[in-house]
């Protein structure tokens, strides 16, 4: 970086949208599909769905590859946007009330860095 550069504008942070969409859709959905399947378990077998709140296109893109209903998905972006790292533990604070002990519960996440994640867990308490 020089003042040149800088006074020209060619710093900037660019992202191909659609790009990072399509990427985003393949990885969180592919990943809790294969979680299923790896673990003989079926959209039936699972509570809720806990998924980043970055897009709802893509949460609903996760949801019908896992053969969810949107009555299975816990979403709240509507309420505050894409929290980043607390999206997950913030639908599961805000849904505590409606979770029982040994919910089947799958928390998938899209984040920085093109990573993506999901995991499986058994709900160990009635909701408060």
């Amino acid at each position: 970086a020089s003042i040149e550069t800088v006074m020209a504008k060619e710093h900037f942070a660019y992202q191909e949208g659609q790009a990072v969409f399509k990427f985003a859709v393949k990885g969180m959905a592919d990943v809790s599909a294969e979680l299923l399947e790896r673990n003989n378990l079926t959209g039936h077998d699972i509570a809720w769905l806990v998924p980043h709140q970055a897009n709802l296109r893509i949460i609903d893109a996760t949801a019908n590859r896992m053969g969810l209903p949107k009555e299975k998905v816990m979403i709240n972006i509507d309420k505050y946007g894409n929290t980043t790292a607390g999206t997950i533990p913030l639908c599961l604070w805000e849904w505590e009330k409606k979770l029982k002990k040994g919910d089947n519960i799958v928390l998938a996440a899209f984040g920085g860095g093109f990573t993506w994640g999901a995991t499986w867990v058994k709900w160990a308490y009635d909701g408060k």
